[in-house]
């Protein structure tokens, strides 16, 4: 606000001298009411921006708003991932977890100048909310490995770097048999890689789902593999926070090893040795992992420790031996009352030493969960339900026989000698050409699309909108275009069958796609990977998928129609 400097007054003229006094008081008004001159204004805006730019790029290395800082953190990022990195001691704080040391550090799996065009990449093992695993096979040797593929303009949105970092370093320092192996990493401009030991057993989750559910000596033989893994995570000091069938994968010969650590939790008295700004910046208590395997002592918001994962380790013998967790509920809601009510069923094929076992793992006490007291594992491997288990030799027993995949016998990339041929591998699924010019995905069986959705589709927002019985097929986030406009929506199909879009924001149905049977009253038109057309008598309905789904869609729908 300006006002027009006024010219010198006469003493002696009355209405000028009020003038004045009216200009000074108004002045007096205005500098009361912005105390800052515009230039001081500007001055303390951006003074601001500096402490905001600066506290931010020490918060988050990588991430920044503009392309420029985008790209000088990526550069970081790269030089923090090379093959030998000197640490220095790190005393700030991390709710409890930061470990300071100060010295020379050597990774064991080094970081390669590999591209992804080095790779043979077969079927997908799983997919998550910023990365996806791939079979991978090394195009030179022939070595076979489990290829995780993260974005890195995912990681970075999202604030997920001290996640990726933690996870990157604690596998590289875990020595264990049965925890998954860290060979190598690489990177290009769109993602970071993980070279990962394949395990071709597949998940137990499968085992489970195949057989319906496992005997109590196949029980036994796979949750004192997981205890014997486990009690090394411990004794290392870390927490993993997500210990559930799905995270407990296979050798070809039927060895369990824990998988995923992308949620691990290091102690205090840690003997990991973590960069500076590695550690997840999350409190101990911080909700992570999987609802159906959350302890209660989580959901109130009580620090993390040793005893999360022995009340998920009773969830996972429950889910082993009836098949279904002991929680599993129409929604998260549900599932998290009938945790923090300790509301367990025992099913009547239990055996005593089952039930007793499991209930004390399931104790709302994580102090008094078998394990978590005062002298260790030992009272846990003491315990009845693992009596006849040699812990010396325990890696070395004869495992269950492994049931087959009963998709196994369908057409796979890796039978009909079809690899896929990726051309760009950043959040999108890896493509081969189809032989006729066109570009299509590596075909998959129904169950492989059944098994992706699962994995994509946990999050239980989407469980309300499923009737009684219903279960989730397939689900993606997609794009739902018109002539001008596009709209967010979630397209889910469900085992009924039933295709609805929902709105991600709003949490309601925008709209239900009548099924058929029949093809010409419902078909799937795919135009490229990412873009598709459900078509019906009455309306033509465009979906664009992020994640490159749209012939995946079509087998899906194709597949319930000809059931």
């Amino acid at each position: 606000l300006k006002v027009s400097p006024i010219p010198p007054l006469s003493d002696s003229d009355p209405i000028l001298l009020r003038l004045r006094l009216l200009h000074r008081i108004l002045i007096l008004l205005i500098s009361l009411s912005f105390p800052f001159s515009s230039f001081e204004i500007e001055t303390q805006n951006h003074l601001r921006k500096q402490h905001k730019a600066s506290k931010s790029s020490l918060q988050i290395q990588w991430a920044s708003s503009s392309t420029c800082r985008e790209e000088h953190s990526l550069m970081t990022m790269e030089k923090e991932f090379d093959s030998k990195l000197t640490l220095q001691g790190n005393n700030g704080g991390d709710g409890g977890a930061s470990i300071s040391r100060s010295k020379s550090f050597a990774f064991k799996a080094p970081q390669e100048n590999f591209t992804i065009q080095d790779f043979e990449l077969d079927k997908i093992y799983g997919v998550g909310s910023y990365s996806k695993v791939v079979r991978a096979k090394k195009k030179e040797n022939g070595a076979v490995y489990a290829l995780k593929i993260m974005d890195k303009k995912f990681i970075t949105k999202e604030n997920k770097t001290a996640y990726v970092k933690l996870e990157r370093i604690v596998l590289d320092q875990l020595d264990h048999p049965g925890i998954v192996k860290l060979f190598f990493t690489f990177q290009d401009s769109f993602s970071l890689y993980m070279a990962l030991e394949s395990c071709e057993g597949g998940e137990l989750f499968d085992q489970i789902t195949r057989k319906g559910r496992l005997s109590e000596d196949e029980a036994r033989f796979y949750s004192a593999q997981v205890v014997d893994a486990l009690e090394y995570i411990h004794t290392m000091g870390l927490i993993h926070r997500d210990i559930k069938p799905e995270n407990l994968l296979l050798t070809s010969d039927g060895h369990i090893k824990i998988a995923d650590f992308g949620s691990v939790k290091p102690m205090q008295d840690s003997q990991i040795t973590l960069l500076p700004n590695a550690a997840s910046d999350d409190k101990a208590c911080t909700f992570v992992g999987t609802a159906a395997y959350v302890p209660p002592e989580v959901l109130n918001s009580s620090p993390a420790t040793f005893g999360n994962d022995l009340w998920a380790l009773g969830c996972t013998l429950y889910q082993m031996l009836s098949g279904t967790s002991p929680f599993k509920d129409a929604s998260e809601w549900l599932i998290f009352q009938r945790i923090i009510a300790r509301d367990i069923k025992f099913p009547n094929h239990f055996s005593e030493a089952a039930r007793d076992l499991i209930d004390r793992l399931l104790d709302t006490d994580p102090s008094r969960r078998p394990g978590a007291g005062s002298d260790g594992y030992a009272s846990l491997k003491r315990h009845p339900f693992f009596k006849g288990v040699d812990w010396k030799n325990v890696r070395s027993q004869t495992p269950p026989k492994l049931a087959p995949d009963p998709s196994s016998q369908s057409a796979s990339p890796e039978r009909d000698g079809s690899p896929w041929n990726p051309t760009h591998v950043g959040d999108a699924s890896v493509t081969q050409n189809d032989g006729h010019g066109g570009v299509s995905s590596a075909t998959e069986s129904s169950g492989s699309i059944t098994r992706l959705a699962s994995i994509d589709s946990f999050d239980s927002r989407w469980q309300q909108f499923l009737e009684p019985g219903e279960s989730v097929l397939m689900i993606s986030a997609v794009k739902k275009l018109q002539k001008i406009t596009s709209k967010k929506l979630q397209l889910i199909l469900t085992n009924k069958p039933r295709l609805i879009y929902v709105d991600p924001s709003k949490l309601i149905v925008k709209g239900n796609i009548i099924w058929s049977d029949n093809s010409n009253d419902l078909n799937v038109q795919v135009s490229s990977p990412s873009h598709f057309k459900i078509c019906t008598p009455k309306k033509v309905l465009s979906f664009e998928d992020s994640k490159q789904r749209a012939l995946q869609w079509k087998k899906a729908i194709e597949t319930l129609q000809n059931r």
